[in-house]
């Protein structure tokens, strides 16, 4: 099943000198969820600090335990907004 994940920064808390150093493994272990398969896609959001990411997992459960390996997301530094489940769209089914 497929899941959208929306992920901000906690820029309340963080400045941009407080992310810095975080940053490359953060984009390391987005690559390993991705090499794993358990990431379809990503996307930096457009309009305030964060991400977007399409996650393949069984459950909610599931994309919530890969999302807490995200090094911004253990430290509080990154903030879960949503994780929500996709079906897929019928009106691309057979016509009746």
């Amino acid at each position: 099943m497929q899941f959208f994940a929306l992920l901000t920064r906690n820029t309340e808390k963080f400045s941009d000198a407080d992310f810095a150093p975080l940053l490359p493994g953060e984009a390391e272990q987005r690559r390993t969820l991705y090499a794993q398969g358990a990431v379809r896609q990503m996307w930096n959001r457009g309009d305030i600090p964060g991400s977007g990411m399409m996650f393949e997992a069984a459950d909610e459960k599931e994309v919530r335990g890969y999302l807490a390996t995200l090094p911004l997301v253990e430290r509080g530094m990154m903030d879960i907004a949503a994780v929500v489940p996709l079906n897929p769209y019928p009106g691309f089914g057979p016509k009746r």
